[in-house]
């Protein structure tokens, strides 16, 4: 006799849906699984064998082939061992399941025959309510994620004892029902909790780097902080997602699959609604920035999506990982391609780095000597390439704060992220409303070159004058002029500004430290231009 049971698999962050045939004929007992599975699911067997006899049933005396269709799809993880086990009891008759037809099944299974989380859910759950599946049956620790989708209904399951009894029409298991609102609002709560104990309040000093943060957050800008050790480079890197806006349910949802995929979505929490800061050690291989594998899974690039990648010290990465940055940064996405399949994550986030000056870290710092060569200074830099800085909207130098600014009681108070914040919502709100109708474009650092066009020009004649000075004078390229009047906008839009006045683009010119010529202030080089 024969049994199919509905299940999905995810190629990166896609669901995908997956039959899972059951065959059990009198010849001698055996077990066969076919359909490109990994070791995972070659080894459900005696995890299925284990938790159907552990539940009070039989397992069957007969051979018993699984197949999971679509044949030439290459399935990973251990979502199928629930439906493999109910597909196994159906085909040997020790039950009926009328509305089997109507369900799917996900899970894996313990010996003693109850249900594990699994990963990607979310995913899964969305993408079986696209193909029209009525309901679906999961670990009780999975439900609630699962039930974000507002796709199918959601059945908790603890045992394979209770997807028996949910398939036979017991009315003992409800479905699962999230109030999406009022999640939104518990995650908001415990994210405020979180917020607190990192706060722009707590930096001495550093105005202008905090100003530029504030621009950079305010339009989704790339950022590069450069100074001395001691700084603050890293302090302030780390209080960027203080200051980025709420994300949306849209962006929470698009994060969670994410993190969901990876494994790295805990147990207790249904949705991501937290921006993502990502730091990885500068160590890090090609794989892990990018993803990879032989069903490759996300890296660092996709973890930060719709949130902050720092990357400090970052001459100390390896070339290969740097330059790998460039798609996303450009695309919002990485493509992954393998013999068997390409996956494609989501890759949309805001990149901050840090490096020192020079190898010993005190060129220009009046404090201390630097000693190293020109030569060495040059190669120092030479490990980030050109067209790699043309994708970073601002270079930001960061002087060691002085001693007088650690005085605290001779000082007031500095801003909160709270204040901060306040701002940076109010201009993303701008460019909200300014692309609402633009496919893929939420922010200015995201604007392609017709949006520039359109949402940048006409410049006033001394705005265009002073773009026109910095781009001969520091020889700047066709993207890094983009970018530039993208940072003007959006230091326009903090000022509440419809258009683009010179004041904004001189700001935006002056956060290019790294496109100046050596030993030439950009002040008086404008000024000889002009």
């Amino acid at each position: 006799m024969t049994a199919s049971v509905l299940s999905a698999a995810t190629i990166g962050i896609d669901a995908h849906l997956v039959h899972v045939e059951v065959d059990t004929d009198r010849s001698l007992p055996s077990f066969t699984l076919v359909g490109l599975p990994d070791s995972a699911i070659r080894e459900s067997r005696e995890r299925v064998m284990a938790a159907i006899r552990n539940a009070g049933f039989q397992w069957p005396r007969r051979r018993v082939t699984v197949n999971l269709a679509p044949a030439d799809l290459r399935k990973e993880g251990s979502a199928f061992d629930l439906a493999i086990a109910i597909g196994i009891l159906v085909a040997s008759e020790q039950i009926r399941a009328d509305t089997l037809a109507d369900f799917a099944l996900l899970g894996e299974l313990s010996l003693d025959g109850s249900l594990r989380p699994v990963r990607g859910l979310l995913s899964m759950a969305s993408g079986l309510g696209a193909h029209g599946v009525y309901a679906i049956i999961v670990p009780k620790a999975n439900a609630t994620e699962a039930a974000m989708a507002a796709g199918p209904v959601v059945y908790p399951a603890e045992s394979l004892d209770d997807a028996v009894e949910i398939l036979s029409g017991s009315v003992r298991i409800r479905p699962c029902v999230v109030d999406v609102e009022q999640r939104l609002h518990e995650e908001d709560g415990r994210n405020s909790a979180k917020a607190a104990a990192t706060d722009f309040s707590d930096v001495a000093g550093q105005l202008a780097a905090k100003r530029a943060l504030e621009v950079a957050a305010a339009g989704g800008h790339n950022l590069l902080l450069l100074g001395p050790p001691g700084s603050g480079k890293t302090m302030l890197a780390r209080r960027v997602p203080t200051i980025l806006s709420t994300p949306t349910v849209e962006e929470a949802l698009g994060v969670t699959k994410v993190h969901s995929v990876a494994g790295l979505l805990p147990a207790s929490q249904a949705l991501v609604r937290r921006r993502p800061f990502r730091a990885p050690h500068h160590s890090i291989s090609d794989a892990g920035m990018v993803g990879g594998g032989r069903i490759p899974r996300p890296g660092e690039i996709s973890l930060a999506h719709h949130g902050v990648l720092f990357l400090d010290e970052l001459p100390e990465f390896r070339r290969s990982v740097i330059e790998a940055l460039r798609q996303p940064l450009e695309e919002g996405a990485i493509t992954l391609g393998r013999a068997t399949t390409t996956v494609r994550y989501p890759s949309r986030f805001m990149l901050v780095a840090a490096m020192n000056p020079c190898p010993c870290g005190y060129l220009g710092d009046l404090r201390h000597e630097c000693l190293c060569s020109p030569r060495q200074i040059e190669r120092y830099r030479a490990r980030l390439s050109g067209p790699l800085l043309d994708r970073i909207d601002l270079h930001i130098e960061v002087p060691a704060v002085d001693v007088s600014d650690l005085a605290i009681d001779e000082h007031p108070q500095a801003e909160s992220s709270t204040q901060i914040a306040v701002r940076v919502e109010a201009a993303r709100q701008r460019q909200r409303q300014r692309f609402a109708q633009v496919a893929n474009t939420h922010c200015n650092a995201e604007m392609e070159s017709a949006g520039v066009r359109q949402h940048c020009r006409p410049l006033d004649k001394p705005a265009a004058t002073l773009l026109r000075a910095a781009m001969e004078r520091l020889g700047l390229s066709a993207r890094a002029h983009d970018r530039i009047l993208k940072v003007s906008r959006t230091i326009a839009d903090l000022a509440a500004s419809e258009r683009i006045h010179v004041e904004h683009v001189a700001e935006a010119v002056q956060y290019r430290c790294l496109d100046r010529p050596a030993q030439a202030p950009l002040r008086s080089s404008l000024q000889e231009s002009g």
